[in-house]
C-alpha cells in the first residue's frame, strides 16, 4: 500500500506556508489599511503580528498534541467537545468558502485600475470562470512552478521597497528611519486596532502547514516550529514593506483605496514598473485564488462525504475528472457576491470566521493541557493558561474592531451554523458526525 513519504524539511514547510500567505497581499490591501488607520499601516501590522504570534503559539502546541489534518476543527473537537468543534469547523468553512471571493475581488480591483474601460464585474467573472474551470479539470501546479511564482512575488516586493527608498531619499523631505508611520500625529488606538483587524487577513493560512504532517520529517517538532516561523517572518515582511511604502506615500488620498498600490507603483517607478507590479500582483492573486478554491472545495467535499453537508450533492467526485465539481461550483456561485461587496467588507467578513476559529484554538490549549492533562505548575500556568488566554482575548478584541457590516454578516453566519448544528444533532441530543480531513 502506497504511503506519503516524509521528505519535507523545516525550510520546505516554511516556504510552503509563506507562499500560502501570498506576501504581496501587503501591497494589495495597503490603501484600505491606510484609509482605516489614517496613515498608520505599519502600526496596524505590528499589532496584528503580536496578536497572531500568541495564536500561532497555541496552534503550535495543538499541532504537537494532534499532528493530523483538520486544524482548528480537530483541536477543538478533541480537547473540548464535538459540538464546539463543529462551530470551529463552521468558522473555518466561512474562511475557505469566501476567501476566493476576496482574492479575486482584489485582483479585479487592480485590473480595473489598469484598464478602466473594462468593468470590474467582468474581471471578477473572468477570475471565477477561469479558476473554476482549471480546478474542475484538476490541474495541479508543480512545486517548482509554485516556488518560481513565490520568487516573482518576493522580487516584486523587494523592487517595490527599493524604489520606495530611492523615492524617499530623492525627495529629501523626510528621514529614512522615523517613528512617524507608527506614531504619527493622527494616530490613535481605535484607528490602529481597526486597521489591525483587517491586517490579520494577510496572515490567513499560517496554520495551513498542519496539513503536511504526514509528509514532514519529525512532524511533532517541525510543524510547530514552522507555524511560529511563518507567522514571525510574515509579520516582519508585512511591517517592513508597509513601513517603506508609507514613507513613500504618507498621504491617505488615493484615486481608489482598493487599488492604491497601483497608483504608488506608478509614482515611484513609472509606467514600466507599474506594469511589472501589476503582473506580479495578478499572478499572486490568481495562483492564490486557484489554491483557495481548491482547498475550499476539498473541505466542502469532506463535509459532504462525512454527512455534515448533504452527501448526494457535495460528497461525490466527478466520474470524468475525479474532482468535487459541485463543491467547486458552489465556491464560484458564492464568489459572485464580489459583484456587490467592496474589498474592506469582504476581507473583514472573512476575518470574523478566522478570529472565531483562532479564539477557539486558544481555548483548546487551555482545555487540553491545563484542564484535561492537569498541567498546572507555575510554568504550565504561564504556557497553558495565561498565554492562550491573552491570545483568545486579543482575537476577540480584533473581532470587535471589524466594521459593522462584517460583524453583522459574521454573526449571521454563526447563527446559521448553530441552527444547522441543532438540526444535525436532533436538538443537541446526539453528537454531530465526525469529519475526516485526512483524505480531503
Amino acid at each position: 500500500m502506497a504511503r506519503l513519504q516524509r521528505t519535507l524539511s523545516l525550510g520546505s514547510v516554511v516556504l510552503f506556508g509563506i507562499a500560502y500567505m501570498t506576501p504581496i497581499i501587503v501591497l494589495g490591501t495597503f490603501g484600505i489599511l491606510a484609509d482605516v488607520t489614517q496613515g498608520q499601516v505599519p502600526a496596524a501590522y505590528l499589532v496584528a503580528s503580536v496578536a497572531m504570534l500568541f495564536t500561532a503559539l497555541s496552534y503550535a502546541r495543538m499541532a504537537r498534541a494532534f499532528p493530523q489534518a483538520g486544524s482548528a476543527y480537530t483541536y477543538v473537537r478533541k480537547s473540548i467537545s464535538a459540538k464546539l468543534g463543529f462551530i470551529a469547523g463552521w468558522a473555518i468553512l466561512l474562511d475557505y468558502l469566501f476567501l476566493p471571493m476576496a482574492i479575486w475581488l482584489i485582483g479585479a480591483s487592480y485590473l480595473h485600475s489598469a484598464f478602466p474601460a473594462v468593468p470590474q464585474a467582468l474581471w471578477v467573472l473572468a477570475f471565477i470562470g477561469v479558476t473554476t474551470l482549471i480546478n474542475v479539470v484538476g490541474l495541479k501546479l508543480a512545486n517548482g512552478i509554485n516556488s518560481l511564482l513565490m520568487l516573482v512575488q518576493l522580487l516584486v516586493l523587494a523592487a517595490f521597497v527599493v524604489l520606495c527608498v530611492h523615492y524617499v531619499l530623492g525627495d529629501g523631505s523626510q528621514p529614512l528611519f522615523t517613528l512617524e508611520p507608527f506614531l504619527g500625529a493622527g494616530s490613535s488606538l481605535p484607528l490602529v486596532m481597526g486597521g489591525a483587524a483587517i491586517a490579520c487577513y494577510s496572515f490567513l493560512g499560517f496554520d495551513a502547514v498542519s496539513t503536511l504532517s504526514e509528509e514532514t520529517r519529525d512532524p511533532q517538532r517541525t510543524i510547530p516550529r514552522a507555524i511560529l516561523l511563518i507567522t514571525l517572518l510574515g509579520g516582519l515582511i508585512f511591517i517592513a514593506v508597509s513601513y517603506f511604502v508609507q514613507l513613500a506615500h504618507p498621504s491617505i488620498q488615493f484615486e481608489s483605496v482598493d487599488s492604491a498600490a497601483y497608483e504608488i507603483a506608478r509614482n515611484i517607478g513609472g509606467d514600466v514598473f507599474v506594469t511589472i507590479f501589476l503582473i506580479g500582483l495578478i499572478v499572486g492573486q490568481f495562483t492564490s485564488g486557484l489554491s483557495a478554491q481548491a482547498s475550499a472545495s476539498r473541505l466542502i467535499y469532506a463535509m459532504g462525504r462525512d454527512g455534515v453537508l448533504p452527501k448526494g450533492l457535495f460528497g461525490t467526485l466527478s466520474a470524468r475528472f475525479g474532482t468535487p465539481v459541485n463543491s467547486l461550483l458552489l465556491c464560484g456561485v458564492v464568489a459572485l457576491l464580489a459583484l456587490k461587496l467592496d474589498v474592506t467588507t469582504s476581507t473583514s467578513f472573512i476575518n470574523f470566521g478566522a478570529f472565531l476559529a483562532f479564539a477557539l484554538v486558544n481555548l483548546a490549549v487551555i482545555g487540553h493541557y491545563f484542564i484535561g492533562a492537569s498541567q498546572r505548575g507555575p510554568k504550565e500556568i504561564f504556557s497553558y493558561l495565561l498565554l492562550p488566554l491573552i491570545g483568545m482575548l486579543a482575537d476577540l478584541w480584533l473581532m470587535a474592531n471589524l466594521d459593522r457590516m462584517a460583524i453583522i454578516l459574521g454573526l449571521t453566519w454563526l447563527a446559521i451554523g448553530v441552527i444547522y448544528l441543532v438540526k444535525l444533532t436532533g436538538g443537541f441530543r446526539r453528537q454531530p458526525p465526525e469529519m475526516d480531513f485526512s483524505e480531503a
